[in-house]
């Protein structure tokens, strides 16, 4: 498989939308860990635009790398093997001591937590109990590493299995043309709104079955779409018309926000914003795809650091959301300079994470990186010197490896 550059930006920008949204969940009325003193009732409106479809969009671009991944591996065990090592590796990190600082910041901003973080981290956390609601330990936003895995492992066992007819031929007519629009936007419908009732996922990975239903299958698109160069065709056709169906889609679940705002939105309307929701989930999703391979299917200098940084950043960006707010709380800013404050903080606390993580050999693993060989590391840490002491700017390298998405 030749490498697309369109759809590592994709992924680039899809994380990148994840952060910001989690940033703008602290001034939401939606819950949250940590929450500003007054939230912003017309931020649900804009959070709208990237809700239905920023997961749907992050398993079908990990379903197209895990194509790519699968490739290269040379057989089904060394596929498995590795994706283990590149999720579980990192989830169990962050279960430990990535994700506890947030559920301390929700005790004790939320529930009266009177404790410390060091005795909560060594007496409470690890209790395996609910502390006042708050279930611990957790997991908090790495469930979609947990999915991802799991997924992956279902995979491969399908792998495994004798297959009698070409599936990827079948998944080229199944989904060539407009099919690639109407589609799964009528699966959705009827997975999520006809038999069931979907407004969100519960991030139990055992009794989620609603959500498996609409994210497994976008994984296994995803995985079907890396060698399909008709469906990836009929995305770059169809992608302004699917554009166009996205923002009326939008328009119409705004409309609905806007004069039933949070929970009261009348059951005459509960379906029908559903059945938008889901219409605007896929029309965005093929509208980016077509994009990423009409315009975006180029290389950057910066890329290859991009491609690598972005599974870090997502380790570690909501720790930093939440940490960051509870430290601005004191000073009753107010949400808007909060936000402004806070948007920058993240980027440079994720920056260092990354920056610090990569350089030392035995915390890759631990943000999902691979390791150095010493002869790689020693070579990288002399062109790193070389490079500050001509002048040579970090944001102008080309790292010389070509890091496999997360």
């Amino acid at each position: 498989m030749e490498r697309h550059y369109g759809m590592d930006w994709l992924r680039i920008g899809a994380f990148a939308v994840l952060i910001l949204y989690h940033t703008a969940m602290v001034f939401t009325p939606w819950g949250f860990h940590v929450k500003t003193a007054q939230p912003v009732e017309w931020l649900s409106v804009a959070m709208l635009i990237s809700n239905p479809w920023r997961l749907t969009l992050l398993f079908v671009v990990s379903g197209y790398a895990s194509r790519a991944l699968f490739a290269k591996s040379g057989g089904v065990g060394r596929f498995l093997t590795s994706r283990a090592s590149r999720l579980l590796v990192p989830l169990a990190f962050g279960v430990a001591l990535i994700v506890p600082p947030q559920s301390w910041v929700e005790l004790v901003t939320q529930h009266e937590y009177d404790r410390g973080f060091g005795y909560f981290l060594v007496h409470d956390y690890f209790a395996f109990a609910a502390n006042d609601g708050v279930g611990l330990p957790t997991w908090n936003h790495l469930w979609f590493v947990g999915y991802l895995f799991a997924y992956t492992a279902v995979l491969g066992l399908l792998l495994l299995v004798p297959r009698p007819v070409r599936l990827q031929e079948w998944f080229d007519r199944a989904f060539g043309g407009w099919r690639a629009l109407v589609l799964p936007v009528a699966y959705l419908v009827l997975s999520q709104v006809i038999v069931f009732h979907r407004w969100s996922d519960s991030q139990d990975l055992i009794h989620d079955g609603v959500a498996h239903l609409a994210y497994f299958p976008a994984f296994l698109f995803g995985f079907g779409l890396a060698r399909s160069a008709p469906v990836m065709a009929a995305f770059v056709r169809w992608w302004k018309p699917a554009a166009l169906l996205a923002v009326a889609s939008y328009a119409f679940g705004a409309a609905i926000e806007v004069n039933y705002a949070g929970d009261h939105v009348p059951d005459a309307l509960s379906d029908p914003m559903l059945i938008a929701h889901q219409i605007q989930c896929w029309a965005a999703v093929a509208a980016l795809i077509g994009v990423a391979e009409r315009h975006l299917n180029r290389d950057a200098a910066i890329r290859p650091m991009l491609t690598e940084a972005v599974f870090p950043f997502y380790l570690i960006h909501q720790t930093v959301i939440v940490l960051g707010e509870y430290a601005l709380q004191p000073f009753g800013l107010g949400a808007a300079a909060e936000f402004a404050i806070l948007v920058p903080v993240t980027v440079a606390g994720c920056w260092a994470f990354y920056l610090f993580g990569r350089e030392v050999n035995w915390l890759r693993p631990l943000i999902g990186l691979r390791r150095r060989v010493a002869r790689a590391t020693a070579r990288r840490h002399d062109n790193i010197l070389q490079s500050l002491v001509a002048g040579d700017p970090w944001w102008r390298r080309r790292d010389r490896a070509q890091p496999d998405p997360a």
